[in-house]
């Protein structure tokens, strides 16, 4: 979610010394997530080398680059099949020519945000529950990111920014839920986080914390034993949030460094984004679903894109989507069927659109 540019700060290497109870054997953790993150691979002939792609590509990629920059880190390059320009990992992060198209109701502010930024850093949109930007940089630059154009540098929350946001809650004792977002909120370093966490926790009115996060999708390392150990010492209830679209997304990586977070009790959710040519398949989400519940992750959402400009070449009609809907409700019990919502600008909560079931 991170505009083009984004600084993402960076933190040494933990010491191996203190890594005692690190959730997986260390040595199938050969770099931090850290060095991950900085080492993502943001230039797009690099990019086409690592996959095997044809250079005649780059233009196209170049364009659509300087827009919205690329950014792919190593774990997920690695979920990407070489060679194939339509795998459906490669085709979320893939800059294109499409992207540089003028759409009609295709704008830089889809969800009109900006009606509800009362202060830096702080979206309050709904009732009882208010959404904190904390970082504007992310492990991954999705192209269909309905943030993509979102004005980060006015809304950092530094030391000054950050006491304001606790005010507004103060002010606020309905509020009783807090999200962490950004850009992905686990880009952010754990000395930071947990500071974070520890402020909030001062508020009595506060009963969870939720963190929307790509980051452990795109690189699994992040979910460290301490930020685990750290989830379960609060008070406060934890839920985490993913977003995976596909089921190539979740790796045997992922699955075994989220297991000590559910025996912990912590909460996870998936919410996917419905795209044309990646996921606009009942079979793929069937698939996704049954893959979600497998890591211990419940399927939450499915959301019909948000009109931002760059990503219109995503979008499907909203019936076909019911459809979607209505064909995976045949397939999957109920527990394993995601909510198709629709978000609308003003409304007082998403809106849900009811699945078209099959004719018989």
């Amino acid at each position: 979610m991170s505009p083009q540019g984004a600084k993402v700060t960076m933190i040494h290497r933990t010491d191996p010394s203190v890594q005692t109870q690190s959730l997986i054997k260390t040595e199938q953790i050969d770099k931090s997530w850290q060095r991950y993150l900085a080492e993502a691979v943001t230039d797009p002939k690099l990019l086409l080398e690592r996959l095997g792609l044809p250079l005649a590509l780059l233009p196209q990629l170049q364009a659509a680059n300087q827009q919205f920059s690329l950014r792919v880190p190593q774990p997920f390059l690695d979920l990407i099949e070489p060679g194939n320009i339509n795998d459906p990992l490669l085709q979320q992060v893939l800059p294109q020519a499409t992207e540089l198209e003028v759409h009609p109701g295709y704008n830089h502010d889809p969800l009109q945000e900006a009606d509800s930024n009362p202060q830096q850093g702080v979206i309050h949109k709904y009732h009882g529950r208010l959404l904190l930007v904390i970082s504007g940089g992310c492990g991954i630059n999705c192209r269909y990111c309905f943030r993509r154009h979102f004005p980060y540098q006015q809304n950092q929350l530094g030391a000054e920014q950050w006491q304001q946001a606790l005010d507004y809650l103060r002010l606020h004792p309905e509020v009783d839920e807090v999200i962490f977002s950004g850009g992905d909120p686990l880009v952010t370093p754990d000395s930071r986080l947990f500071k974070m966490l520890e402020d909030l926790e001062q508020l009595p009115q506060l009963k969870r914390l939720r963190f929307h996060t790509r980051l452990p999708v795109v690189i699994p390392q992040r979910l460290t034993s301490e930020f685990n150990q750290r989830l379960q010492q609060s008070h406060l209830q934890s839920i985490i949030v993913l977003h995976i679209n596909h089921p190539n997304e979740v790796s045997e990586l992922l699955k075994d460094l989220l297991q000590p977070l559910r025996q912990s009790g912590i909460t996870l959710l998936n919410q996917s984004v419905l795209l044309k040519g990646i996921n606009d398949c009942s079979e793929t989400l069937a698939t996704l679903s049954h893959k979600l519940f497998d890591a211990g992750i419940m399927p939450y959402y499915l959301h019909r894109l948000d009109p931002v400009a760059g990503a219109a070449h995503f979008d499907i009609a909203t019936t076909r989507a019911q459809q979607l809907a209505g064909e995976l409700s045949v397939k999957l019990p109920g527990y394993l069927v995601p909510k198709l919502t629709q978000e609308i600008p003003g409304a007082p909560a998403k809106v849900q659109l009811l699945p078209e079931l099959p004719s018989v």
